[in-house]
């Protein structure tokens, strides 16, 4: 990859011993760069002393604990997990995923992402992980029939750190997400994206306090009756159209949403959702469907 003269990159890999440093690691196989990385560290950390690690706790953004009470994040918590719909499965995902299954999978830049030297990174949005998990069981259920029409529906909540630097009161590098996927199969005629929408964000108007705007998004005009049939199956809640939002048109196929609470003069913007070609692509199955 070039690098320009005077950028931090490029003065770090003269330091390293040339501009193909790291093109040179990168097709190390993956055991073999664990290997060297892992010695480096350990390299580094026997220069270490205690008052060196505590001096990095409090300057570290990426270690610093919440602000928010644990007592009152257990409760909502607790009471979001209470009012999943029926069929939804809680799991406990571990906090690392494979490398790459951000920006691979997820079309996420991996600079937001942190990596580890063990070929694998920190979660860095509950869905990546739920996609995983509900890949695999969907492809247990194509082994024992090929057409197997069974639904997934997973949910979780979990802590999750994100490498860009965010401004301003209340925005750490970690924070809980909660996250809902359903997979299945397509069964034509928009049906698993009509019936799944309106099941997410009949979610989001039920477990979200106080007034909830629900903003739905169509990018491609087929996907224009998902949006007829959230219409029709929540009439009591406040629902919007945002055709104008580019946000995530590279990351949804097709229709997005979201959802805001509302309170007097304030708004704050607090779910996102959509379809997703995720399955497709890790089961190599272009009748696979996510939400």
């Amino acid at each position: 990859m070039p690098m320009t003269d005077g950028t931090p990159l490029a003065r770090v890999v003269r330091q390293a011993g040339g501009v193909d440093v790291p093109d040179r690691l990168a097709t190390l196989p993956g055991a073999d760069l664990t290997t060297l990385l892992l010695r480096v560290l350990r390299l580094r950390t026997a220069r270490l002393k205690p008052t060196d690690v505590f001096r990095r706790y409090a300057d570290d953004r990426f270690v610093a604990p919440a602000d928010v009470p644990f007592d009152v994040l257990r409760r909502t918590e607790d009471h979001l997990i209470s009012l999943l719909p029926n069929g939804f499965r809680p799991i406990t995902l571990a906090p690392v995923v494979p490398l790459g299954t951000h920006s691979v999978v997820g079309t996420v830049n991996q600079d937001k992402v942190l990596s580890t030297v063990r070929g694998t990174e920190v979660a860095a949005d509950p869905t990546n992980g739920l996609a995983l998990a509900a890949a695999d069981l969907r492809r247990r259920a194509l082994a024992a029939d090929p057409r197997s029409g069974e639904t997934v529906r997973l949910a979780t909540v979990q802590r999750v750190v994100r490498a860009q630097l965010f401004g301003g009161p209340g925005m750490p590098a970690h924070f809980g997400l909660l996250g809902m996927v359903t997979a299945g199969r397509d069964t034509g005629d928009l049906a698993f994206e009509r019936r799944h929408a309106v099941e997410h964000l009949r979610y989001l108007a039920t477990a979200l306090p106080g007034r909830v705007e629900l903003r739905l998004t169509v990018w491609q005009p087929r996907y224009a009756v998902v949006a007829d049939a959230v219409r029709a199956a929540l009439p009591d809640v406040h629902i919007v159209d945002q055709p104008e939002r580019e946000a995530g048109r590279d990351y949804y196929t097709g229709f997005a949403f979201g959802a805001t609470i509302v309170d007097g003069h304030d708004r704050v913007d607090i779910a996102d959702g959509g379809f997703v070609d995720w399955t497709q692509r890790l089961l190599g199955n272009h009748k696979e469907r996510l939400c």
